[in-house]
């Protein structure tokens, strides 16, 4: 991991209920999976990363550094009315909103399932921002974040990093951005969309409320802080997918018939976690290749901010590789290569113009 200036980062190591994880792997991937086989031990045991940009300021980056993990660790369903009640007081945009993911216990939460990862995930941003209400200086400063959960369903135990069994789940706000890269060929698989006024999703998200009053920010529409621009739809709720890292073990011991696209465990490499001072620069494709064949996930780190900053990135620029069970299987040619040289060559030529 390397970092620089507003930009932070977390990981920690959270227990969750099983019963919670249970209906996240039912819902989410259509697999019945029963905490029993993993022992009381690990079946909670889920791998917390987290990175965070800030804008205005690093105040509210910092906050999530510190607190962000610890907050999503301890959210339960029984503060979502009142939580959902403060929201709706933000007024504006948040005057329509029907609670997302919290929908289900916005009003009762008496006989209402377990929280699942989307919730616990959506109920833990909007618990950032209501902590931060108070702060004046979280009132135009704020942060965009993406945070990776990874929950083996492996019996016995193991680490994710030698996983085959191996749940991802990606809850993002912002243009911090996440990649899954593949053993076969290197291939960038992108887990998080950038959540700027632009982008289709939002700006019709943005549109249906505020019309023609819509107006781009360069840090966004969805953001953790910025408290006084929630009315006009600066959204924390994230956007949270779900992957299935399979190995065949998993597959032939539990789940003979499961409706998703089944992935053998050391199908993939690593997981990227980079900040927009890094992928305004450089492609998805680059910036997985870079890490390609390095000597363990800080080198690989260093090789994408290194380049990035090469070809003259000056913005805040952090670098994060999760070693998975494919680390160092990499096969096929490192597709980026040459074009990687090429700009590299186009940037010294840049920088000794500027200096004539």
């Amino acid at each position: 991991m390397i970092i620089h200036q507003e930009d932070f980062y977390a990981y920690a190591t959270l227990s969750l209920n099983p019963e919670e994880l249970r209906a996240s792997v039912k819902k989410s991937l259509g697999i019945e999976w029963d905490p029993i086989t993993v022992g009381d031990a690990f079946s909670g045991q889920v791998t917390f990363v987290g990175i965070y940009d800030g804008h205005g300021g690093s105040a509210v980056s910092q906050y999530l550094r510190q607190e962000l993990h610890g907050i999503f660790e301890s959210a339960h369903k029984e503060a979502i009315p009142e939580l959902f009640a403060w929201a709706k007081e933000l007024g504006g945009y948040f005057r329509r909103f029907k609670g997302g993911a919290l929908a289900p216990w916005v009003s009762n939460t008496q006989n209402t399932p377990p929280l699942d990862l989307e919730a616990r995930a959506t109920q833990a941003f909007f618990e950032v921002d209501r902590n931060l209400s108070s702060d004046p200086v979280s009132q135009s400063c704020g942060a965009t974040a993406s945070v990776v959960l990874l929950h083996s369903l492996d019996a016995p135990a193991t680490p994710f990093f030698a996983s085959e069994q191996l749940v991802l789940t990606v809850a993002h706000c912002g243009d911090t951005r996440v990649l899954l890269c593949s053993v076969d060929s290197g291939r960038s698989v992108p887990m998080t969309e950038t959540h700027h006024a632009d982008a289709p999703v939002e700006s019709i998200r943005l549109r249906r409320m505020m019309g023609a009053s819509l107006i781009t920010d360069s840090f966004g529409e969805s953001s953790l802080g910025d408290l006084r621009f929630k009315k006009f739809g600066v959204t924390p709720e994230p956007q949270v997918q779900t992957k299935l890292l399979n190995g065949p073990k998993f597959m032939s011991s539990f789940c003979i018939q499961c409706p998703h696209e089944q992935s053998p465990g050391k199908d993939w490499a690593y997981i990227v976690l980079v900040s927009d001072g890094v992928s305004s620069i450089l492609s998805d494709s680059e910036v997985v290749d870079l890490a390609r064949g390095a000597r363990d996930p800080k080198a690989a780190a260093e090789a994408i901010l290194s380049f990035a900053q090469e070809l003259g990135g000056e913005d805040n620029a952090t670098a994060i590789v999760v070693p998975l069970a494919g680390w160092g299987l990499i096969t096929g040619p490192d597709s980026t290569k040459d074009l990687r040289e090429y700009r590299k060559q186009q940037a010294v030529g840049s920088e000794r113009q500027r200096r004539m």
